[in-house]
């Protein structure tokens, strides 16, 4: 059985911003962490590159859309890369293999007699790709998300008959692992219950975006298109692009990890579309808050703006994701990227706390013990008391709760350097005697500083690799419950440095140009 979690497909109009990263970090240390618990994974990403947003930035930048978007699709690409994303698959809207499976699901749903042709009035949104509720109906009223004024739309459009589906609709809602946190599925439920309108699923305004067969100057709203990406990138290294290759290659995703601002369209629109055509529903749809900094809502224009690369210039990516994971929102709340929050946090956990554990142990290892762990520990059972809270932590993960699995790991991170406080092993160095016991508290405590970077490997892998490297072994989930003795080491190296005064600095520079 294959685990498939996506992120959203992200809008090219412009390069990744923080927010993006937020949510693709909390994927991927989902995935890893599923990858080292020994499961096959699929982990999705990639780009909505279609629509009216699309068409209109590249036609301000004076270029044809495709050359735009093959710009910025290969921004993000390289920028995954460089925040260590492990992702398995990075699909492309614009791609010909995703218009092949765009087209041949357009079949099977046109085949239930389902679309229809019709014409859609209303407030539209460019910035969201969606129509919106304007109670001045004025042409001044501004989108909530974009503060940008809706424009007036009136238009023959192909429809889909959603309204046909709202029993269907109800019961999917209701099932109670659809849609996480309770707070939002309530959102959806009370929004069904007000009734639902059928959706239009093609433009006549848009030619950037894949044509409708059998109708000229149609193209596929971006919305039927885009959600299908998550199908199609399953095949997307196939040499046969075929919906029936995505389907059997791993559909259905288990987990859909989206902001709160796109998930009327996943979790009422996708399930339907797919049950017309009688595939499965995903599994999952977990909506997460937005990402403000410093406590604002981020704008280019307001001088509050971090760019992905930016940020990568200025620090390691280890420290944002230890930061995003451990401050990751499972209720309703967005949450905030502080600066100096963000230097204290990291530098209080990772640096003062959890890579202080091997440096002070490594040291006498080093010295006195030619890089090699005793042959028995002095505190079993406080190793077994720490193999036993990986099953908690564990469950966070497969909970999506990464931010109580930082918490519980940094607090079994207080015990190991507790536990050294109370042997003092620098004391009782002093006394030949005692070198076997200062063997043994080395190599206890090093036994839990491998089991700490076992459980945190998914959200700081680099961190892990690096410690790994040190410690001589390749790490999985389920090497937790043996501890290493007698085993050679590699001479210690810092693992991690403080996060300075002067690198915040520099990013308080870049979010205000």
């Amino acid at each position: 059985m294959t685990f498939v979690i996506t992120t959203p497909l992200y809008y090219v109009n412009d390069k990744p911003h923080l927010g993006s990263v937020y949510t693709t970090i909390i994927c991927d240390s989902i995935a890893r962490y599923k990858r080292l618990a020994g499961e096959d994974v699929i982990f999705i990403t990639g780009v909505d590159e279609h629509g009216l947003k699309i068409q209109r930035t590249a036609n301000e930048k004076g270029i044809e859309p495709k050359l735009h978007c093959d710009e910025i699709s290969e921004v993000f690409n390289n920028n995954w890369k460089n925040w260590n994303i492990s992702f398995d698959k990075f699909i492309r809207t614009s791609s010909k293999n995703h218009e092949f499976v765009v087209n041949e699901f357009y079949e099977r749903v046109k085949a239930s007699d389902d679309i229809y042709m019709g014409v859609q009035k209303g407030w539209y949104c460019v910035g969201c790709e969606e129509f919106k509720d304007n109670p001045e109906n004025s042409s001044t009223y501004k989108c909530p998300i974009h503060q940008k004024n809706l424009e007036w739309k009136n238009e023959e459009n192909l429809f889909f008959r959603l309204s046909k589906y709202q029993k269907e609709i109800e019961k999917i809602i209701n099932d109670p692992t659809f849609i996480e946190p309770i707070e939002r599925k309530n959102e959806i439920i009370n929004f069904v219950s007000r009734g639902l309108k059928d959706f239009s699923i093609s433009r006549t305004n848009v030619t950037w975006g894949i044509p409708v067969p059998g109708y000229d100057n149609h193209t596929f709203y971006v919305w039927f298109d885009a959600l299908l990406g998550y199908v199609s990138a399953i095949s997307s290294d196939e040499t046969e692009h075929t919906l029936k290759k995505s389907i059997n290659g791993g559909w259905p995703a288990d987990v859909h990890f989206i902001g709160k601002d796109i998930m009327y369209f996943h979790t009422l629109f996708f399930p339907v579309m797919l049950s017309n055509a009688n595939f499965k529903k995903p599994s999952g749809v977990f909506v997460h808050g937005f990402l403000t900094l410093d406590g604002e809502r981020m704008s280019k224009s307001r001088g509050n703006f971090i760019s992905a690369d930016d940020f990568v210039s200025v620090l390691d990516p280890e420290y944002l994701r230890y930061y995003f994971a451990s401050k990751l929102s499972t209720g309703v709340d967005d949450i905030d990227l502080n600066l100096e929050d963000l230097k204290q946090k990291v530098n209080a956990d990772l640096v003062n706390k959890l890579v202080n554990i091997a440096s002070r142990s490594a040291n006498f290892l080093n010295k006195h013990f030619k890089n090699t762990l005793a042959k028995e520990v002095e505190d079993l059972d406080l190793i077994n008391d720490f193999v036993h809270k990986s099953e908690d932590i564990s469950h966070h993960y497969e909970n999506l709760e990464l931010n109580k699995a930082m918490r519980e790991i940094m607090s079994l991170a207080d015990k190991a350097n507790q536990y050294i406080d109370k042997m003092e092993p620098w004391k009782l160095i002093k006394d030949e005697k005692n070198l076997e016991l200062v063997h043994q508290i080395c190599s206890t405590s090093l036994n839990l500083y491998r089991i700490l970077m076992i459980m945190i490997e998914p959200v700081t892998p680099k961190l892990a690799e690096k410690s790994f490297t040190f410690l001589n072994e390749k790490p999985s989930w389920k090497c937790i419950k043996k501890p290493l003795l007698g085993h050679k080491i590699n001479k210690f190296k810092p693992l991690l440095t403080r996060i300075e005064d002067e690198q915040i600095n520099q990013l308080v520079e870049l979010k205000n140009v």
